[in-house]
C-alpha cells in the first residue's frame, strides 16, 4: 500500500465514521471497526481515560456519549501523511467535539480500525495564551496608578489563599505536582502547591547522593520547557531539584513549601474541601473545590514489621531516609531488597568501603541501561528519534496509542532481543545465585512497572558487583528476626549489621488518601495503581487503564495525579483539562467511572 493509498483509506474510514457519529448511528459507527478492536479515549469522548475493546463496549459508549459530545471534523492531521507496514495503515488524526479540539492516532487493518486514540487538546474558548495568544507582558501607553507585572504577581501570592480561595489544591510538591500546577496556571486555574518541604526540588536533594534519574533526559521533559540540548542523558538528583526549582519561579506557580497538610473532608453542601494545613507553623483552612493528591507513586514508604525490630542496636531506615553512603565507611550493612533503590544504595557503599550484603526475597526483573535505550526506547526518546523528526509530544501519543491490553505483545519481541542481547550478562548474575524474571509473560519493565510499579532494576553497574560477589547477595531467602547486632534470616544463617535498610518499596496512593482524609474515603476510592492483569501484585479483574490516575474517582473532587516524569507530563494535560471544565461550568457526563475491586 502506498503512502496515497494508505492516506485515502484511512481518510474515507474517517469520512464514514463521522458521517455515522453525527446521524448518531452506533451500529453502522461500529461495524467500521475489526471485531478485535480497540479505542482508547484520553478525556474527549468520555471525560475519562479509559480504553473500549471490542464493537460492544465501543457501542454502549457511543449510545450513552454521542449525544453530549457532538463529534465532528473527523480528518487526517495537516502535514502528517500516512503510512503502511505489515498490512497495518496508520495515520495522526485531528477532530472536534461540542467543546474541544482534539488530536489522536489511527490503524487500519483490513480496511477497518483495528486501533482507535481519541484525545483532547484544548477547550474551545479556553485555549492557552501561547503563540499568537501569549501575553503582552509590557502595557504601552500612559496611564496613572500602573502596576507592573512584579506587583501584580506580589498580589496574587498574597490574597491566594487568604482573601480568595485556590480552585485547585494539590498536595505534593515533586515533579508531578508542579508539573500539572504549570498545567493549571496556563488554563487560568486558581491552584495552590502545597509540600512539607521548604524548597521545591527537595525531595530530590534529600536522597542519597549518587541517585540519578535512571531514565533518559528524552523521556523526562517537562511540560513547556523541555530540558536544553546539553542536559546530561541521565539527570543527578541534585541537578532535577535545581530544575524544578527554577521551574517553578519562572512558570509563576503558587508553592508553599514548610506547608503540611493537616487534614481534609469533603463538603458535600458546598460542593468544596476543608483543608487544614500548617504553613511556617501558621494554622491555615483552605477550601478549595478540587483536591489532588500528587504525593507520588514513591511516596508512602512501605515499611515492613519484623520480629526484633525494636531490639536491634544498630541504626535502621527505610531507602527514602537513607543519607548515602559516608557516614558507614568500614561498617557492616545489611539491605532488605533488590530492586533500583536496593542496588542503588548498595553500589554507592561498596564503593565507600563499606561492606554490604543484598537480601533478595523475591525476584527481580534486570535490564541494562544501554540495552533498554537501544531497543525499547530508540524509536521513541532518543537522540536518533529526534534526527528522525520525532517530537516529545508525538512519541508521547504514539506510546499511549498502544492499548494496555496489547502492549505486552509488543514489549515481549524487544526484551526477547534484550534477553539474547545480554545473554552472557544474565549467565553471569544467575551464577551468582541472583534470582532473575522478565516479568509473568517475559514482556519485561513497562509492564512491570504499569502492572505493579516494582519488581524491577535498570542496572548503570550495581548488577556486576552482584556478580562480582562484591555485593553479597543472600537470595531466595525471609528475614525471620533482627537480634541486638545481626538479621537473622528464614535458611538459619545471620548477617552482622551496623545498619539495616529497608529497600522495600512504598504503598498504594490511597494510603495518603487514608491518613489525610479518612479510612472510609480510601475505601471507596480504592486501590491506585495497576491494570488488573491478574499478575504479581496486580489482582485481577482486568481494567484496561491505571487505576484511579489522572480520571474521576469514586470519590467527587478528589483525584490521583504522579508516575514518572513521562508520565507526570503527559497525562498532566488531561488532567488540568478535566479540572478546568469543572470549574468553568462545562457539563463533564463521565463514562465508565472506575469500579472498586480492591482496597489498596
Amino acid at each position: 500500500m502506498s503512502e496515497n493509498t494508505a492516506n485515502q483509506a484511512i481518510s474515507a474510514v474517517l469520512e464514514s465514521l463521522e458521517a455515522a457519529l453525527k446521524r448518531g448511528d452506533t451500529q453502522a459507527a461500529v461495524d467500521l471497526f475489526q471485531p478485535d478492536c480497540y479505542w482508547r479515549d484520553l478525556v474527549a469522548f468520555t471525560w475519562n481515560i479509559k480504553t473500549l475493546e471490542g464493537r460492544e463496549q465501543i457501542a454502549e459508549m457511543l449510545n450513552t456519549q454521542l449525544a453530549a459530545t457532538k463529534p465532528s471534523r473527523l480528518r487526517l492531521a495537516d502535514n502528517e501523511p500516512a503510512t503502511e507496514a505489515d498490512g497495518v495503515a496508520q495515520g495522526w488524526i485531528t477532530f472536534e467535539t461540542g467543546v474541544a479540539r482534539g488530536t489522536g492516532f489511527i490503524r487500519l487493518k483490513q480496511g477497518r480500525i483495528w486501533t482507535l486514540l481519541t484525545t483532547m487538546a484544548e477547550l474551545k474558548g479556553h485555549e492557552e495564551p501561547k503563540g499568537p495568544l501569549r501575553p503582552m507582558g509590557a502595557e504601552h501607553g500612559a496611564r496613572r496608578d500602573r502596576t507592573s507585572w512584579k506587583e501584580r504577581r506580589e498580589a496574587e501570592l498574597d490574597a491566594l489563599g487568604t482573601a480568595e480561595q485556590p480552585y485547585c489544591l494539590i498536595v505534593g510538591g515533586g515533579q508531578g505536582g508542579i508539573g500539572l500546577g504549570a498545567r493549571l496556571r496556563q488554563l487560568g486555574v486558581p491552584t495552590i502547591i502545597v509540600d512539607k518541604n521548604e524548597r521545591p526540588g527537595d525531595a530530590w536533594r534529600k536522597r542519597y547522593k549518587t541517585l540519578c534519574l535512571h531514565d533518559p533526559v528524552w523521556y523526562d521533559h517537562m511540560p513547556y520547557l523541555p530540558f536544553p540540548d546539553n542536559w546530561p542523558v541521565f539527570t543527578p538528583k541534585d541537578k532535577i531539584g535545581d530544575w524544578l526549582e527554577m521551574y517553578t519561579k519562572v512558570m509563576e506557580l503558587n508553592y508553599w513549601g514548610s506547608t503540611v497538610c493537616k487534614s481534609a473532608r469533603y463538603d458535600e453542601a458546598k460542593g468544596e474541601w476543608i483543608v487544614e494545613v500548617e504553613r511556617g507553623g501558621e494554622p491555615i483552612t483552605l477550601r478549595p473545590k478540587q483536591l489532588v493528591l500528587a504525593t507520588g507513586m514513591s511516596g508512602k514508604p512501605n515499611v515492613p514489621s519484623f520480629k526484633g525490630m525494636d531490639v536491634f542496636k544498630g541504626e535502621q531506615h527505610h531507602s527514602s531516609q537513607h543519607p548515602g553512603p559516608d557516614a558507614y565507611h568500614g561498617k557492616k550493612v545489611v539491605v532488605i531488597g533488590a530492586n533500583n533503590s536496593a542496588h542503588d544504595i548498595c553500589a554507592a557503599l561498596w564503593e565507600a568501603g563499606v561492606d554490604v550484603t543484598m537480601v533478595q526475597r523475591s525476584s527481580t526483573h534486570i535490564v541494562k541501561s544501554d540495552s533498554l535505550m537501544e531497543l525499547a526506547l530508540g524509536d521513541l526518546y532518543s537522540e536518533r528519534a529526534v534526527a528522525a523528526g520525532m517530537t516529545t509530544a508525538k512519541a508521547d501519543l504514539t506510546f499511549a496509542s498502544i492499548p494496555y491490553a496489547m502492549l505486552h505483545e509488543f514489549q515481549i519481541p524487544v526484551f526477547n532481543a534484550i534477553r539474547e542481547r545480554d545473554a552472557e550478562f544474565y549467565a553471569r548474575l544467575e551464577k551468582s545465585g541472583f534470582m532473575l524474571d522478565f516479568g509473568d509473560d517475559d514482556s519485561g519493565l513497562f509492564m512491570k512497572y504499569l502492572r505493579r510499579g516494582s519488581g524491577y532494576y535498570i542496572d548503570v553497574g550495581a548488577s556486576q558487583l552482584v556478580a562480582d560477589g562484591k555485593i553479597k547477595l543472600k537470595s531466595g531467602v525471609d528475614v525471620v528476626e533482627l537480634k541486638e547486632h545481626s538479621v537473622l534470616l528464614s535458611d538459619g544463617s545471620e548477617l552482622e549489621a551496623d545498619l539495616v535498610v529497608y529497600a522495600t518499596g512504598y504503598g498504594s496512593m490511597n494510603g495518603w488518601a487514608a491518613d489525610l482524609i479518612s479510612r472510609e474515603v480510601a475505601d471507596k476510592v480504592g486501590k491506585v495503581w495497576g491494570l488488573g492483569s491478574n499478575t504479581t501484585k496486580d489482582p485481577g479483574p482486568w481494567e484496561g487503564e491505571q487505576r484511579n490516575m489522572w480520571k474521576p474517582t469514586q470519590q467527587e473532587a478528589l483525584w490521583f495525579h504522579g508516575g514518572n516524569l513521562h508520565q507526570s507530563r503527559h497525562y498532566s494535560q488531561y488532567l488540568s483539562l478535566q479540572l478546568k471544565a469543572r470549574m468553568e461550568g462545562i457539563p463533564t457526563p463521565v463514562f465508565g467511572l472506575q469500579e472498586v475491586h480492591h482496597l489498596s
